[in-house]
């Protein structure tokens, strides 16, 4: 098997999306059933995708309901606490996503991302307020001050957008999505198929 990266599975999310969430909660037990090496994950911006896709979200259509009611079906199917949804949703995560690509950058993504996931979903808190962002960095380990000065840097706000325009580049539209090889799998429901590729990699 080969290692994530380059070579290995790929995980793009977004932490305001709820199908992300429900993603995250599984894969790696998922892959882990599979025989999988573990998916690298990668924090991108899914509104850089909808303008680069010309696409809108679903949270802010006529189908806002009926995906409400099918994330929340989800969940329980899945095992997962009900959804508590914050308020707003969907709301301004930008903030969130540097600091998950800076929790990325020291090796931390995993750790602060289901934190932050859990914060927004499971506890109903808004990761657009920078307070509840830094409860899930506490969580992880990741300083206020040294993330505090981190989300600032040019670097971070950079890596992002070359991150979700190199999703765009591989064929990833849409969140959660899993690159094995040249495939995408889109859909916290594609999760199986992903795991099953990736180990016969």
């Amino acid at each position: 098997m080969n290692a994530a990266g380059a070579d290995g599975a790929v995980f793009y999310y977004d932490l305001g999306s709820p199908y992300a969430y429900l993603a995250a909660e599984r894969i790696s037990s998922v892959f882990e059933q599979a025989g999988a090496a573990q998916p690298e994950w990668q924090p991108i911006l899914l509104g850089g995708l909808f303008a680069r896709f010309e696409r809108s979200s679903w949270a802010q259509g006529p189908g806002r309901e009926q995906g409400i009611a099918e994330c929340e079906r989800r969940a329980q199917a899945y095992g997962l606490p009900p959804i508590r949804w914050p308020e707003p949703w969907p709301g301004n995560y930008l903030f969130a996503m540097r600091t998950a690509t800076f929790a990325k950058e020291i090796g931390r993504a995993v750790s602060f991302s289901l934190a932050a996931f859990r914060q927004h979903f499971a506890a109903g808190r808004d990761l657009g307020d920078p307070e509840n962002v830094y409860i899930a960095a506490a969580s992880s380990e990741l300083h206020p001050r040294s993330l505090a000065t981190a989300v600032k840097r040019e670097a971070i706000k950079a890596r992002l957008r070359a991150a979700t325009d190199r999703a765009g580049d591989l064929g990833v539209t849409g969140i959660p999505s899993v690159v094995v090889g040249e495939q995408v799998f889109w859909g916290d429901d594609q999760l199986e198929a992903a795991a099953q590729v990736a180990a016969a990699v």
